[in-house]
């Protein structure tokens, strides 16, 4: 088999959500590669060198190099580290996460052509990102879903359905945690026994601001903080409707695992997610920052329990595609 260097944020250990460098890693290396995977430094520049000095060090027995990319802040390590692959005469594969990657697309043109024309290949987890890239003459792009394993999840048929509403993300601006509390508020003036169950760790602070809305408006939200996976789809069972309120999003993993678990689905049509779900079919969508519409959507999924039942369904049917039993295969092509 195949010896991969995967570069990317491997930060659970600090409390923060496993990337998919550690999912996709640990599957690779039940594949049968031989898998190296950095950094779990904490510190932005230490964990940079950490990468730069991992992939030095490994260059004379690495096939491929495997680069989580991102649209924001983590854009210069794939950056950086992809140039160095290409001094090393080394073949990388980005792996497109950043919802808002478009607009860095837009925004710096030489430096994306620099990383993504000179890429083995780009590996686009939604048809979304896929899509822009090919507009902008990316030609190596292959799209490639991101994964669960679905034999993990649970399927609890909801028949009922209550505004017993769940959210689950990191803490930060760019997922709009902040709208949760509103929709909240708006909801329980017709439904007093509203509830809101918010999981996920503190990134930039916003967890501050969302519990200080939720101190103003009067409303009552469960914070858990950090949960493993196995804990929080536990308490999906307690819960009937998954909100996701995203500014910017590509194909977020947790979305995946809510629709696996028979949550009814309410997101923000951003970024990837119209790609991703389709409106009336497995999913409501919404305009971002769209309280009311979210109220509304959520208002019609407890009035009309068979056509929500009809959507998780099939919304189950839809995520069982991107099983990793199923997906395995393209990326062993892709290695190949």
């Amino acid at each position: 088999m195949k010896n991969l260097l995967y570069i990317g944020n491997k930060l659970s250990q600090h409390g923060l959500n496993k990337t998919t460098i550690e999912t996709l890693g640990e599957s690779l290396k039940e594949e049968g590669y031989e898998v190296v995977s950095v950094s779990s430094k904490k510190n932005f520049f230490f964990r940079l060198l950490d990468m730069i000095y991992t992939l030095l060090r490994n260059s004379n027995r690495t096939d491929y190099v495997l680069i989580d990319t991102y649209s924001t802040k983590a854009f210069w390590y794939a950056w950086i580290t992809s140039q160095l692959a290409r001094i090393l005469n080394l073949k990388y594969i980005p792996i497109l996460h950043g919802g808002n990657l478009p607009n860095r697309l837009q925004s710096n043109p030489f430096l994306c052509r620099l990383l993504f024309e000179n890429a083995w290949r780009n590996v686009a987890p939604s048809h979304y990102l896929k899509a822009a890239f090919e507009a902008k003459g990316f030609t190596n792009v292959i799209h490639v879903p991101n994964t669960i394993s679905i034999e993990n999840y649970e399927f609890k048929e909801r028949k009922v359905f209550h505004p017993k509403l769940l959210w689950v993300r990191a803490f930060a601006t760019i997922y709009n945690p902040v709208m949760a509390v509103e929709v909240l508020f708006e909801l329980q003036k017709k439904y007093p026994n509203a509830t809101l169950t918010m999981v996920g760790p503190d990134k930039d602070g916003s967890l501050q601001k969302v519990q200080q809305k939720a101190n103003d408006l009067g409303v009552f939200v469960r914070f858990t903080g950090q949960l493993s996976k196995e804990e929080w789809w536990q308490l999906a069972s307690e819960h009937d409707i998954f909100i996701n309120t995203t500014h910017f999003d590509n194909t977020p993993v947790s979305v995946l695992e809510a629709m696996a678990l028979g949550l009814a689905i309410v997101s923000t049509n951003v970024g990837g997610l119209p790609f991703l779900l389709t409106h009336h079919e497995n999913a409501l969508l919404v305009n971002d920052g769209d309280v009311l519409a979210m109220c509304q959507a959520i208002d019609s999924i407890v009035i009309y329990p068979k056509e929500s039942y009809s959507r998780i369904n099939a919304a189950r049917k839809l995520v069982e595609t991107m099983d990793w039993n199923r997906v395995k295969e393209q990326w062993n092509l892709i290695l190949g």
